[in-house]
């Protein structure tokens, strides 16, 4: 059958039959039968762009919504908003937001500033830029050794290291797109701060990384690409297997524990010369965390990464941004293409041997299916010993990819 843009449903649903049927066959990357099923994969996500478009929420009812997430009431927008009176006219939609409401509903609610700046937008109330670098997690980044080398070379107090140690980076503030709500103490300024120096510090691992990597050619990333890395996971060594696997093609994987109250699993950016870089957390040590969070951020140096912003992710919270949408539904559909998963025992019927099986079919790590079915049905409880708890750090340790 030759293979046409789609344009009517009939074939929009003969495509995806024959997706669920090239899958099952499993064929070897670089085949002709793999290149057909990332043709039909590619022309079935265009079409459901086009008959299916997600169009950005109203600014105002995207803060309703968020509000409603988080049981807020409106004097609980009093700090981003200014007074109660504000909050009132802003909800009412009798105030226009301003950059600097803008800036602080981002970084304090999640909501990102496309979403935001909508058509509800004023030039008015620009803010100050002034960096207050005492606001920065001191204490934190010392005892970490962070500014050990600075301090080091330099006679300079402890302010001045911070400085040095952004700058160092070549970071300047409104770089990081901060998609994601942030759990914990998101609104407040030291964590917009703390932020900015978990990235400028991924940004100096990544540099140390660089003698070793290979050549970043972004014209092999594709979702035959992504699906190789995914089969990386059935592999005992799986996550070492994978990092190395990135960084032969270029792409420095880093990791560093979140600094407190940000909450972070994951980061994509690049660097000032192109590099790309995904920095992990390992916040929860589990096989399914681990894969699901480096596949969601190569779909954002695939898709969405330039060197004007970063993307700093908190899987656990919900986002109306597109861009986080569409590395959600990629990376799902790297490790289980969505015409295969809902016709799957393990979605049917959850359970043990089912999840192992379909994992064998796909050759993926059962926890990822685990994990998945865990999200989809709410209950964490379900399939608890395959997770693979406790497992990520002390392989990566054991490879002197991870240091306490």
């Amino acid at each position: 059958m030759e293979t046409k843009v789609i344009r009517t449903e009939d074939q929009y649903r003969q495509y995806l039959q024959e997706v669920q049927y090239l899958v099952s066959a499993t064929p070897s990357l670089s085949s002709s039968v793999s290149e057909k099923l990332e043709l039909l994969t590619v022309l079935i996500e265009s079409y459901e762009r086009l008959k299916y478009p997600v169009e950005l929420p109203d600014p105002i009812d995207a803060i309703v919504f968020r509000m409603q997430e988080k049981g807020f009431k409106q004097a609980d927008l009093v700090p981003y908003l200014g007074t109660k009176s504000r909050v009132s006219e802003v909800l009412a939609r009798k105030r226009p937001l301003t950059v600097q409401m803008i800036r602080a509903l981002s970084v304090g609610l999640g909501i990102s500033v496309e979403t935001l700046v909508g058509v509800n937008s004023s030039p008015s109330g620009e803010g100050s830029n002034t960096v207050e670098w005492k606001d920065f997690p001191v204490k934190e980044i010392c005892k970490r050794g962070w500014l050990t080398d600075i301090l080091n070379r330099k006679k300079v107090d402890v302010e001045e290291a911070v400085r040095g140690f952004i700058e160092e980076a070549g970071f300047n503030f409104g770089v990081a797109a901060f998609r994601r709500n942030i759990s914990g103490d998101a609104s407040t300024p030291a964590t917009k701060y703390a932020l900015h120096a978990w990235l400028a510090r991924a940004v100096l691992l990544a540099r140390g990384k660089k003698g070793a990597l290979g050549i970043f050619n972004p014209n092999f990333l594709s979702s035959t690409f992504l699906r190789e890395v995914a089969q990386l996971s059935w592999f005992d060594q799986g996550p070492v297997l994978a990092i190395e696997f990135l960084e032969r093609h270029g792409i420095a994987v880093v990791i560093e524990e979140h600094l407190k109250g940000t909450h972070l699993d994951g980061a994509a950016l690049m660097d000032i010369d192109g590099t790309p870089i995904i920095g992990l957390t390992l916040r929860y040590d589990r096989i399914d965390n681990f894969w699901f969070t480096l596949m969601h951020e190569l779909v954002h140096i695939w898709k969405h990464v330039g060197k004007e912003e970063a993307f700093m992710d908190d899987l656990d919270s919900e986002s109306e941004d597109r861009r986080e949408a569409e590395a959600n539904r990629l990376a799902r559909e790297a490790f289980i293409p969505r015409a295969i998963w809902r016709r799957s025992d393990a979605f049917i019927s959850p359970s043990k041997e089912n999840v192992i099986n379909l994992a064998k079919n796909l050759k993926i790590h059962p926890a990822i299916i685990a994990g998945r079915i865990r999200r989809e049905k709410g209950n964490y409880g379900l399939l608890s010993d395959l997770m693979g708890q406790n497992e990520v750090k002390s392989l990566l340790k054991k490879n002197i990819m991870f240091e306490v």
